[in-house]
């Protein structure tokens, strides 16, 4: 198959509208033909062999090639070549999730003597729900919700069963125990999975803090015969949350996954419950999670197509950024999100990675701690 583009260019840029409500203009996706496939404008039959051959490099590249399969129906017209590496795709998902499944029941295990609730955040809760999107999701590290008064016990507990935590400097110990929403991560020395141990999804210091208590409150408990307390976020707070984690406390570097995350998560819940929309926007009100709820349901439709209620949206709009903040968000965010071509990252792509990398830690600190912390890390390169 040929390539599908010259060396160094980047996809065709879309119209990026004006207007600073959230999605009044028609929604809009990208010409490559992954981002077609993922937004189900195009369902195989129509590629080229050069679109395959684009879309199988672009699926690489974002680290999306077991999710890809789940994304095609069956009937639908895949050369044999392709067919081929996406089921080779399909079997590396299904690795992906049994050894998930594992990790889960061995740290159940480990948490037994906690004798306290556990949340189980992000990839493990949309695994242990059995959601859609957990299909071929590769999952770096384990995610879990304690509360902050039970922090100390839950590390003591994990550390008697093995779980280290990764070697970090003294002011980056005192970073994440003083600042940040987490622990340092650990990690067990035999099965090398890394564990987060989170007392909040945002940090203490940012500008917006979600009450961790009404996360907890408002927790549902999964059938799991290792961990009787083990729970994972009402639907509301886990699409908040993915939201949040992308567009309040993330860096936009890579984050297709996360975008298709939050594709998948709207249309599963929403094609469930149709008044989950309506609830999502209330919820997001109490958790102070307005602006990142903006950001995902503006990117998801204008990107992936997703079917984002319209009165929802309407309710959403007059809580969305000025008109400038929305015309550089959406140049940074679709620049960012695109993925790299065979001869490296775009300048144009790392500098919209940068900026929001910025962006991140402006929204993680308040401005002097940001100066003090910034300086810290300068300083700590330059002397190694």
């Amino acid at each position: 198959m040929a390539i599908s583009r010259k060396p160094g260019e980047p996809f065709r840029s879309w119209p990026i509208e004006t207007d600073h409500a959230i999605l009044n203009a028609p929604p809009q996706s990208a010409a490559a033909p992954l981002m077609q496939v993922l937004s189900r404008s195009r369902i195989g039959d129509s590629l080229s062999p050069t679109d395959w051959d684009c879309l199988l490099r672009d699926a690489r590249r974002c680290a999306l090639l077991p999710r890809l399969p789940h994304h095609l129906p069956a009937t639908a017209a895949v050369p044999p070549p392709v067919r081929r590496q996406l089921q080779s795709g399909e079997k590396v998902g299904r690795f992906f999730e049994r050894q998930l499944r594992w990790e889960i029941e061995c740290l159940s295990r480990d948490l037994q003597e906690f004798a306290e609730p556990v949340v189980f955040l992000k990839g493990a809760a949309y695994l242990l729900t059995d959601l859609p999107i957990a299909r071929g999701r590769h999952v770096n590290d384990i995610d879990i919700l304690v509360d902050r008064q039970q922090l100390a016990k839950a590390e003591q507990v994990l550390r008697q069963h093995g779980w280290q935590p990764l070697p970090v400097s003294e002011y980056d110990d005192r970073y994440y125990r003083q600042w940040m929403h987490e622990l340092p991560p650990l990690r067990h020395p035999q099965r090398k999975m890394a564990l987060d141990l989170h007392h909040a999804l945002l940090p203490p210091t940012g500008r917006v803090r979600p009450d961790t208590s009404q996360l907890l409150q408002a927790a549902q408990p999964i059938s799991t015969s290792m961990l009787p307390d083990a729970k994972v976020l009402c639907p509301e707070d886990m699409y908040l949350h993915a939201a949040a984690h992308m567009f309040q406390d993330g860096e936009l570097s890579g984050s297709l996954r996360d975008l298709l995350d939050l594709d998948g998560l709207y249309r599963h819940f929403s094609a469930a419950d149709g008044r989950f929309p309506h609830r999502l926007i209330q919820r997001a009100n109490v958790l102070q999670l307005q602006r990142p709820l903006h950001y995902a349901l503006r990117y998801t439709r204008r990107l992936l197509l997703t079917p984002v209620d319209e009165e929802a949206a309407a309710m959403l709009s007059p809580l969305g950024p000025s008109w400038g903040s929305a015309w550089v968000m959406d140049r940074l965010v679709h620049r960012a999100l695109i993925p790299p071509n065979q001869d490296g990252t775009p300048v144009k792509q790392r500098f919209a990675q940068f900026i929001l990398y910025l962006r991140s830690h402006w929204l993680r600190m308040p401005p002097l701690l940001l100066a003090r912390h910034l300086t810290r890390k300068l300083l700590s390169r330059l002397r190694s």
